[in-house]
């Protein structure tokens, strides 16, 4: 088990924050000032500067937190490897999803995992593509499901699925005549996008790029973070979007969106990423197989 002090301490310079850090360990802050004390009266060093409301860590501190997460790395993995001597597959599992993923495609993942796995415990943490990889190279979850390519050096990619995004609009949109749609024949078009950071932005806009069409001249007259709020939007009459064909397979049966291909058609890869470097348990190897199996199942391409 690692020494207390040392998991305080890697709290709050995670969140350069000692009322964060006390929030994210169920302590009181008096409690975590006094564990950082303690630690810097052990090392004889101060490990953080204070000053303007703010803190940042001095260099002493900046060594510290290099070997207290290889520290608390290897206790895990320790606790880990012990439990699973048992043969069962149990503990806490840190998962991170980009909104769409977490949305349509991970809940049932997750409850059909439970199911076989009643002593896992599973924690989703939800936001866009690059905040969940931000997540996973802090260490702070054991793994990501994003929509993007990822840009850090810090985690390891697989691709886990395809997935196909299309124009969805109104029924009685314009563009709901056609059966499929360029990019060029976009551009007159409103056009209702996901924010800055998100996945499927950052695909969209590359697909424009390729096919010619700067992002920018496109009729952006409102950006959205949730796919539920964009579907919602968009029925209204407002404008287009383009989102991933899971995500409107309820309202296009039902008649209230059309989802239509774009030409070329826009096919992007679904990614798990893990800590690089970093011991993978059973757990985690299992339920990643398992997610794998079930998300190409429901997104064939």
């Amino acid at each position: 088990m690692a020494d207390r002090r040392l998991q305080v301490f890697h709290a709050v310079a995670k969140h350069l924050s000692f009322t964060k850090a006390a929030e994210a360990l169920f302590m009181t802050q008096p409690a975590v000032t006094f564990q950082i004390k303690q630690l810097e009266e052990h090392f004889n060093s101060r490990l953080f500067e204070r000053g303007h409301g703010r803190i940042a860590l001095t260099p002493a501190g900046d060594i510290v937190l290099d070997y207290a997460e290889r520290i608390l790395g290897l206790s895990a993995e320790l606790d880990t490897r012990l439990k699973e001597m048992t043969g069962q597959i149990a503990g806490l599992l840190l998962v991170g999803a980009s909104t769409t993923i977490a949305e349509f495609l991970l809940p049932q993942v997750l409850g059909d995992f439970k199911s076989r796995h009643p002593n896992v415990v599973p924690r989703l943490f939800v936001a866009n593509s690059g905040a969940v990889e931000n997540r996973v190279a802090e260490h702070t979850l054991d793994i990501g499901f994003i929509e993007a390519p990822s840009h850090l050096a810090a985690v390891a990619t697989d691709v886990c699925c395809e997935d196909e995004l299309v124009v969805v609009c109104a029924s009685s949109h314009a563009l709901a005549q056609h059966e499929s749609l360029t990019p060029k024949q976009l551009v007159e078009y409103p056009y209702i996008s996901r924010e800055s950071g998100s996945g499927t932005r950052e695909v969209t806009d590359a697909y424009f790029q390729k096919a010619g069409v700067r992002p920018e001249s496109l009729k952006v007259v409102m950006e959205l973070g949730s796919p539920e709020a964009l579907k919602g939007l968009v029925a209204t009459g407002l404008g287009f979007t383009i989102m991933s064909r899971a995500t409107v397979q309820k309202e296009t049966r039902l008649g209230e969106l059309v989802g239509l291909p774009l030409a070329p058609r826009l096919i992007r890869n679904l990614s798990v990423v893990y800590p690089k470097e970093k011991f993978r348990s059973r757990l985690v190897n299992t339920f990643v197989q398992f997610a794998k199996e079930r998300l190409a199942a429901k997104l064939p391409g």
